[in-house]
C-alpha cells in the first residue's frame, strides 16, 4: 500500500513539475512577445519621430533658402511696392524658419543664436515695410543691413545643404545631434550667427498689424484658353492623334485610360506600349485634339550630345508639329534627359505665358516627352500696348548696383492671370545673375527673379 502510495505521489510530482516547465515557458514566451512587441511598438514610435524631424529639417532648409534668396532680391529691387511684396515674404518665411527650428531636437544653447538671428531677419524685414508701404526708397543704410543678413543667411543655407547631405547619407543620425555635449553643427552654425546682430536694433517701434493681400484677394477663375482652337473631338480621333505622335509602325498596344473632365484641359489619357517595351503616357484635348502633354519611360545612360544639338532635335520637333517661333529659355537635366523651356516669341518680344516644355533624351536626341498646358491656355496674337517707358529710361530705374549684360522686351503673367509687357532687364551683382522687369507703360518694377546656373542648367527662382 505505501509503495503504492509513494508511487502516486511521485506520479503526482512529476505532474506538477512538468505543469511548472510548461508554465515557466509560456511565461518566456509572453516575455519574449511582450519584449518584442515593445521594441517594435518603440521602433515604429522612433521611426515616427525620426520622419516629424526630417519633414520640420526640410521645411526649415526650404524656408531658410527662401529667405536667402528673397534677401538677394530686396538688394536688387528698386520700387517700393515691389520692395513691400519681397520683405513681407522674407517676413512670412523667417517665421516660419523659427517654428521648424523649434521642432527639432537639438537642444545645445549654441542654437540660441540661430533663431535669435531667424527673428532678428523677420523683425527687421518687417519694420522696412512701413518704409515701402509709405512709398519710400530704403536708404543705403537699409541695404547695407540687408546685405549683411543676406550673407549670414547665405552661408546659413549652405551649412543646412550639407546637414542634409549628411543625413540623406547616414553619416549622422538625429541621435547623434541630441546628445548633450554641443554637436559640431551647432557650434558651426553658431560661429555664422552669433556675431549678425550688432547692425540691428534690439528694439523695434510698434506697427499696426500687416495686411498685405495686394490689390485683389482672389485670383480669376476658368479662363478663356485662348490657344484651344477647333471642335470637340471623339475618342477614336484622338486615338489617331496619338498614334501619329508615336508612329503607327512602333507601337504594339494603345489603352484608353479614362476622360479627364474636372483638369485644367479636358482631355482623353492613353497608355501605349511601343515595339521596344517601353510605356508612353498621351494626353489628348477633347477641344480640337491638341497634344497636352507626351511621356516615355526610357531609361538613358549616357549623353552624348552637346546644348546646340539638344536645341535642334527640339526646336525640329516644335516645328514639325506646328509650334513655331518658340524661344529656348530655361533648361534643366536630370537622368540623361534636358527639359527645355520654349515661350513663343512675337516680334521679337517673348511671351512667357506661351510655354512648351520638352524633353530631350541626351543619348541620341529623341522626344520623350512634351508639355503644353501654359501655350494652350494662353497662345493667340498680342496687342503690344504703346510702350511710353523707353529703354534707357527702364535702366535708370534698376538698382545701380546691376551690373547690366542684356536689355530686351518680355510678355510676363501675373498671380492674377493676366499679362504686363516689360522691359527685361538681365544683369549681375556679386556674381550672381537676375532679371528685373520694368512695366514699359508706366516704368513700374513688377518683378525680380533669380538666375541659377550650374552644370545641370539654368532655372529661375
Amino acid at each position: 500500500m505505501n509503495i503504492q502510495n509513494n508511487k502516486v505521489k511521485e506520479l503526482a510530482k512529476r505532474i506538477r513539475a512538468k505543469r511548472m516547465y510548461v508554465f515557466i515557458a509560456l511565461l518566456i514566451l509572453v516575455i519574449v512577445y511582450v519584449i518584442t512587441r515593445m521594441y517594435e511598438e518603440k521602433k515604429s514610435y522612433r521611426t515616427a519621430i525620426e520622419n516629424n524631424y526630417n519633414m520640420a529639417f526640410y521645411q526649415l532648409v526650404d524656408n531658410i533658402q527662401d529667405v536667402e534668396v528673397h534677401l538677394a532680391k530686396a538688394l536688387i529691387s528698386n520700387s517700393p511696392e515691389k520692395g513691400t511684396e519681397t520683405l513681407t515674404y522674407i517676413w512670412k518665411e523667417a517665421n516660419l524658419a523659427q517654428t521648424y527650428l523649434s521642432m527639432l531636437p537639438i537642444s545645445s544653447s549654441e542654437l540660441e543664436n540661430t533663431a535669435k538671428f531667424l527673428n532678428q531677419v523677420s523683425d527687421y524685414s518687417y519694420a522696412l515695410t512701413s518704409k515701402t508701404l509709405n512709398n519710400k526708397e530704403l536708404s543705403q543704410e537699409d541695404l547695407n543691413n540687408l546685405e549683411k543678413l543676406h550673407n549670414f543667411s547665405y552661408d546659413l543655407k549652405n551649412i543646412l545643404n550639407q546637414l542634409s547631405v549628411d543625413l540623406n547619407d547616414g553619416k549622422i543620425s538625429w541621435s547623434e545631434l541630441t546628445k548633450e555635449k554641443n554637436p559640431a553643427f551647432a557650434q558651426e552654425v553658431s560661429n555664422i550667427t552669433k556675431d549678425s546682430f550688432a547692425f540691428v536694433e534690439e528694439n523695434f517701434h510698434e506697427y499696426a498689424g500687416l495686411i498685405y493681400d495686394g490689390a485683389f484677394s482672389e485670383h480669376m477663375t476658368n479662363p478663356e484658353r485662348k490657344g484651344l482652337t477647333g471642335e470637340n473631338i471623339d475618342e477614336k480621333t484622338a486615338k489617331n492623334v496619338a498614334i501619329k505622335m508615336i508612329g503607327e509602325d512602333r507601337i504594339k498596344k494603345i489603352d484608353l485610360n479614362g476622360v479627364t473632365e474636372n483638369a485644367n484641359i479636358e482631355s482623353y489619357d492613353y497608355t501605349v506600349e511601343c515595339t521596344d517595351n517601353n510605356l508612353w503616357w498621351m494626353s489628348v484635348s477633347k477641344k480640337g485634339g491638341h497634344i497636352v502633354s507626351m511621356n516615355s519611360n526610357r531609361s538613358v545612360y549616357s549623353e552624348n550630345l552637346d546644348e546646340d544639338q539638344v536645341s535642334m532635335y527640339a526646336e525640329e520637333f516644335l516645328n514639325k508639329n506646328g509650334y513655331t517661333n518658340m524661344k529656348k529659355t530655361y533648361f534643366s537635366k536630370s537622368n540623361g534627359i534636358e527639359t527645355i523651356n520654349y515661350a513663343y516669341e512675337q516680334d521679337g518680344i517673348t511671351v512667357y505665358p506661351d510655354l512648351i516644355k520638352v524633353k530631350v533624351a541626351l543619348d541620341n536626341g529623341e522626344i520623350l516627352g512634351i508639355e503644353t498646358t501654359g501655350y494652350l491656355n494662353s497662345h493667340t496674337t498680342r496687342s503690344i500696348p504703346e510702350v511710353k517707358i523707353s529703354k534707357d529710361e527702364a535702366i535708370e530705374k534698376i538698382n545701380s548696383n546691376l551690373d547690366i549684360l542684356s536689355v530686351d522686351m518680355a510678355i510676363i503673367p501675373t498671380e492674377f492671370q493676366t499679362e504686363i509687357t516689360c522691359w527685361e532687364i538681365k544683369g549681375n551683382v556679386n556674381e550672381r545673375e537676375f532679371l528685373v522687369y520694368i512695366n514699359v507703360e508706366n516704368g513700374k518694377e513688377e518683378d525680380i527673379l533669380m538666375i541659377l546656373n550650374s552644370s545641370e542648367g539654368t532655372l529661375t527662382m
